[in-house]
């Protein structure tokens, strides 16, 4: 009889069994706030992709209409292009060597900073923070005339190289606290059984910081993808172009034509912001991280 009495509260009120509480949805102005702002971040890339496959003159008459009737020669015309594929295939190099770059250097860098204690640590470890506040805009001058003086220009090498000098401080930054969280004992073990310094690193240090790792690198494929100030600085014949550049370069010449600038807008956006939501997790995991560390 008494496991089936209903539960009750101190002050005599039933309690409903746990499930069928009700679950607690917090405050609505919070919602409609975080929908607004899903919405302002959305509407803009929803339009460029949207206004892709429409024609010229539905733009004119509407242009903040849907697709009646809807269009994909816009999309064919660019999909076909080879000029569309060289700058593709120009920004999927700058951007993969990038990542790489930065991941394996920052991973070194890092790990040093973490596991060593040296005279200048500290302040090594603030250069890096101030990397941070330090942007291209003010280094782009000084940046073009070494770039220059090396023969980098109008050279894919010529904007790899500083995207990886400037993607290092956000890579260390990140890395650090999950290299300091790998307990010592695991290092000593280590050492016990034989591992070298260099063996330690790439057996145990690669795979324990695994999520920083996959965070900072999406952050810098992002980052070198939409890459457009530097590119525009270094990168002078249409051969190299990024797509960025290829953007530009595009509206310039199709100015007249906009639903197929907007449809060559969105394809150049598309790869990245797929890359991005795909792994959007990985990137919360891992900043999350490095904070706790």
């Amino acid at each position: 009889m008494s496991a089936l009495a209903a539960e009750t509260t101190p002050g005599g009120k039933p309690v409903l069994p746990r499930r069928t509480r009700g679950v607690a949805w917090g405050n609505p102005v919070t919602y409609f706030i975080a929908l607004l702002l899903v919405a302002v971040c959305l509407a803009p890339v929803a339009y460029i992709v949207l206004g892709g496959f429409r024609t010229n003159s539905q733009i004119t008459a509407d242009p903040s209409g849907l697709p009646s009737p809807w269009q994909i020669g816009n999309y064919i015309d660019v999909l076909t292009s080879i000029t569309f594929w060289r700058e593709f295939a120009n920004s999927t190099v700058v951007s993969l060597i990038t990542t790489v770059g930065v991941v394996v250097l920052g991973l070194m860098v890092s790990y040093v900073l973490a596991r060593y204690r040296f005279a200048g640590t500290g302040a090594l470890y603030s250069l890096f923070a101030a990397g941070l506040m330090f942007p291209m805009t003010v280094a782009i001058t000084p940046l073009y005339i070494l770039i220059k003086d090396l023969g980098l220009v109008n050279s894919l090498a010529g904007v790899i190289i500083p995207q990886i000098a400037f993607g290092l401080p956000t890579t260390v930054i990140i890395l650090v606290p999950f290299l300091r969280a790998i307990p010592a004992e695991i290092e000593e073990a280590a050492f016990i059984d034989g591992a070298s310094r260099l063996g330690f690193f790439w057996r145990m240090v690669v795979p324990l910081s695994l999520p920083g790792v996959v965070t900072v690198g999406i952050l810098a494929f992002v980052a070198s993808w939409n890459s457009y100030l530097l590119p525009l600085f270094i990168l002078n014949d249409e051969a190299t172009f990024t797509l960025p550049l290829g953007v530009q370069a595009f509206s310039s010449q199709y100015s007249v034509d906009t639903a197929k600038v907007l449809a060559f807008t969105s394809l150049s956006v598309l790869p990245a912001l797929i890359f991005f939501t795909i792994f959007e997790r990985r990137i919360v995991g891992g900043l999350t991280g490095a904070v706790k560390g």
